[in-house]
């Protein structure tokens, strides 16, 4: 099976059956690439399994930041993986920030109906920016501006509004539904803190910029967004993409186009780019009638800018094996 780009997923990937911890890292290290974990049994049980190989940071206060949609979203991931996921975190909340458009997401009370209503109500929900928000800086942004290239200050983030909330978690588990999306091309770990984080009325504008544009702009300022969360968090910080129901919209969007793709698995990992490249391989890599409006949605937004922004950024590792558990 093969990577988009060429690459041979069959070789890119270690069995972990029979293999230490130990092994597995000295089979990597050398490569010099990431480690994103993998497997095809969407359920609790494999969520778990995911999750047990990429916890070592996930200390203190946890928080666990998922997308939890409109109301009756017709896509939304089965609300049981992440009740069964969060059962066994000790100290975890689910959290989550109100939202720029208008609709039942935009206030905290009618937030939290949703919320409701969606079945997220099972453990904790924080909505972070309920009382209001703080300027989280990015490490390094004003260096990189200040460098030129092409980058403009006026156009770039170098702090980001997020929840007021967020101070109050020492580990984040970043969980997120991968998909399309109407603005970004595609929603996955970046796009669940970059725009999920920042608070729903002024670091949500902040992002967007005056009118809401499209295109490589928008992206970067994601990104940028993104950055401020990981290195808030950095040695604290997880990922998690499901890679089922992806439809070519977001979950935000309470009509969203029914999926034309299979489901395929789980992926795990603690670098961001690394895991949200290779789900976009994954997606790549489907027979061509499946991946068609997928990979339409994407290419028309110009959403792999976001893998090649986060790369000029530093912020992970394009190179990565995958391994199956």
């Amino acid at each position: 099976m093969k990577l988009a780009g060429g690459a041979v997923l069959g070789m890119a990937v270690l069995k972990m059956t029979g293999n230490s911890a130990a092994q597995v890292k000295d089979a990597l290290s050398g490569g010099g690439k990431s480690e994103v974990f993998f497997t095809d049994d969407i359920s609790v049980k494999g969520l778990l399994n995911i999750y047990s190989k990429i916890n070592q940071g996930m200390t203190g206060k946890i928080g666990i930041k998922l997308h939890t949609g409109e109301p009756h979203g017709p896509n939304l991931l089965p609300v049981g993986l992440i009740k069964g996921l969060q059962a066994t975190i000790p100290n975890s909340t689910i959290v989550e920030c109100n939202v720029l458009y208008g609709g039942p997401r935009y206030q905290t009370a009618s937030h939290r109906e949703v919320i409701k209503t969606n079945g997220f109500d099972f453990c904790p929900v924080d909505i972070m920016d309920e009382a209001g928000d703080v300027m989280l800086p990015i490490p390094g942004m004003k260096e990189f501006l200040a460098k030129g290239q092409g980058y403009l200050p006026g156009d770039h983030l170098t702090e980001v509004a997020v929840g007021g909330h967020l101070l109050r978690y020492n580990s984040l588990l970043v969980y997120t539904h991968f998909k399309g999306h109407t603005m970004g091309g595609f929603g996955g770990s970046l796009k669940n803190i970059g725009i999920g984080n920042a608070s729903g009325h002024v670091g949500k504008a902040m992002v967007h910029g005056p009118g809401w544009p499209t295109g490589p702009g928008f992206l970067e300022r994601m990104v940028e967004a993104g950055k401020a969360t990981t290195e808030h968090f950095k040695g604290h910080i997880t990922y998690i993409n499901v890679l089922k129901n992806m439809s070519i919209d977001c979950d935000c969007d309470p009509n969203g186009a029914p999926p034309t793709c299979k489901d395929i698995g789980i992926l795990g990992s603690t670098d961001i780019l690394a895991i949200d490249k290779a789900s976009l391989d994954l997606v790549y890599n489907l027979p061509g009638a499946q991946k068609t409006d997928l990979i339409e949605r994407i290419e028309s937004r110009s959403g792999r800018h976001q893998i090649e922004y986060m790369k000029t950024l530093g912020m992970g590792n394009t190179e990565y094996n995958l391994i199956r558990v």
